[in-house]
C-alpha cells in the first residue's frame, strides 16, 4: 500500500529523542526505582479551583460541541491577560484556542508557510519546530547559538541568515531547552530585521510566567510588530495543566480567521468544560504562578548547588522555566552514551539535548519536575555515576 510522504517529513532525529523517556516511564510503571527528569510534565496536581470548575461544568452538562476557535468569553479573558502582562492590547478576535502550544506552532506553519519558504530558528530549538515547518513544505534554517555565551542569541548571525526566501523567524522566549530569556535589545534587533524584510515572527512564550531574574518582554508589544507577530501561550507549565491541552495563539485577526478554518478541519474546538477551567485558571493566575515560579526557582538552585561542582559537569543556570542544560562532555562520554548509561546504572532519565540542535552537542537537559527530595536523590545518583567513570587523560 502507498502512504503519503507527509508523515515522513514529520519524522526525524529531533522527534525520536523521546525513546529514553518512554523506557523510563515504562520502568516507573513497572515499579522500578527510577527518577524521570526527561520531560516537562511537572509533578504538581492541577490547582483545586481549576479542577472543581471543570467538574462543575461537566455536571451541568457542558459536554457538547463548542465554538471552533474558542468561546468568546474565554478568548476575551486571554486577550485581557495578554494586554495586562505584555502591554500589547488585543481583542478576542485576535485569539484562537489551540491544543497546547505545539498545536499552535503546527497550525501557524500551515497558515503562513508553503513550499520554497525558509524559516529562521535559533538553535537549540524545541524538538517539534522542524517537523511543523517541514509539514508545510518549507525549510527550517537553524542559526546556531553559542553555548559559550550561555546560549544567548547572536543577532548578527540571525540577520545574516535572511535570504529572499525567508518568510518567518520562529523562536521561544523563555527558551526550552536552554532557559534563556531574550533581553529587550535582542528582541528590538529581531523586530527591526522583521520589519525591514517584511517577515512574520512566531514567539513561543509558554514559559513567560516562569522567569526568575530577567524580565520577560513580548516582541508583539514592540513598535510595528503586532501586525506581524504570532504569540503562543499555554497553561501547561504555569498552571500544571499539561494534560488538559489548553493553549492559544494571538495574532492579526485575518490570520486567526485562517487558523480557525484549519481548526474546523482538525480540532473542532476544545471541550467546553476545559475552556471553563481555563477561565478559572487565568482569573487565579497571580497566586498560582507566583507559587510555582518560586518552587522552580528553589529546585533550580538545589540542582545547581549539587551538580556544578561535580568534576566533568558544567551547569548553565537557567533564567526561566523548569530545565537546566548540563555540559557532560568533560566526562568523556557523548550524550547518547551518558544518558543511557546513567539510566541503566542509576535509574535517572535525562534527555540528550543534542536532539534540540547540533549547537547543544555535549549537553543533556534535566527537568525540575519531581519534588525536592527526589531531585536531591537524582543529583546524588548523577554525581555517583560521574564519579565512577574512568578518569580522562589530560594533555
Amino acid at each position: 500500500m502507498k502512504y503519503s510522504n507527509l508523515v515522513e517529513r514529520l519524522q526525524g532525529r529531533r522527534t525520536s529523542a523521546w525513546e529514553i523517556h518512554r523506557v523510563a516511564q515504562q520502568a516507573l510503571a513497572n515499579g522500578e526505582d527510577v527518577i524521570v527528569l526527561s520531560v516537562g510534565d511537572p509533578d504538581f496536581a492541577t490547582p483545586a479551583p481549576i479542577v472543581e470548575r471543570a467538574i462543575e461544568a461537566l455536571r451541568s452538562g457542558d459536554t457538547h460541541y463548542s465554538a471552533v476557535s474558542g468561546r468568546e468569553p474565554v478568548r476575551a479573558v486571554i486577550a485581557e491577560d495578554h494586554a495586562r502582562t505584555t502591554g500589547c492590547a488585543v481583542s478576542a478576535a485576535n485569539v484562537i484556542l489551540t491544543a497546547g502550544a505545539q498545536n499552535g506552532v503546527f497550525a501557524t506553519s500551515l497558515c503562513l508557510l508553503e513550499a520554497g519558504d525558509e524559516v529562521i530558528v535559533p538553535e537549540p530549538m524545541y524538538l517539534t519546530y522542524e517537523a511543523c515547518v517541514r509539514a508545510a513544505g518549507a525549510t527550517l534554517v537553524p542559526v546556531p547559538v553559542d553555548p559559550a555565551r550561555a546560549f544567548h542569541l547572536d543577532c548578527d548571525a540571525l540577520e545574516a541568515a535572511v535570504t529572499p526566501r525567508t518568510q518567518a523567524i520562529f523562536f521561544a522566549t523563555p527558551c526550552n531547552p536552554t532557559g534563556v530569556v531574550m533581553p529587550r535589545a535582542d528582541l528590538e534587533r529581531i523586530a527591526r530585521i522583521a520589519c525591514e524584510h517584511d517577515l512574520w515572527v512566531l514567539s513561543d512564550e509558554v514559559y513567560a510566567d516562569l522567569t526568575f531574574e530577567r524580565e520577560h518582554v513580548s516582541i508583539a508589544a514592540l513598535p510595528g510588530m503586532a501586525e506581524r507577530t504570532v504569540t503562543l501561550g499555554s497553561l501547561s507549565k504555569s498552571h500544571a495543566m499539561a494534560g488538559w491541552r489548553v493553549g492559544w495563539a494571538i495574532g492579526p485577526a485575518t490570520l486567526i480567521e485562517h487558523m480557525g478554518r484549519l481548526a474546523l478541519a482538525m480540532l473542532y474546538g476544545l471541550p467546553g468544560f476545559i475552556q471553563e477551567s481555563a477561565v478559572t485558571a487565568l482569573q487565579n493566575k497571580a497566586p498560582i504562578v507566583a507559587e510555582m515560579r518560586e518552587i522552580y526557582r528553589r529546585r533550580r538552585d538545589v540542582v545547581f548547588e549539587r551538580l556544578h561542582r561535580v568534576p566533568g559537569l558544567r551547569c548553565l543556570l537557567p533564567e526561566a522555566g523548569m530545565f537546566m542544560m548540563v555540559d557532560v562532555s568533560g566526562t568523556g562520554l557523548d550524550t547518547v552514551d551518558f544518558t543511557w548509561q546513567l539510566f541503566r546504572a542509576k535509574g535517572v532519565s535525562l534527555l540528550d539535548a543534542s536532539a534540540f540542535g547540533e549547537t547543544a552537542n555535549g549537553f543533556v537537559r534535566l527537568g525540575f519536575v519531581v519534588d525536592e527530595a527526589s531531585l536531591i536523590d537524582a543529583c546524588e545518583r548523577i554525581a555517583a555515576f560521574v564519579g565512577g567513570l574512568p578518569v580522562r587523560a589530560t594533555a
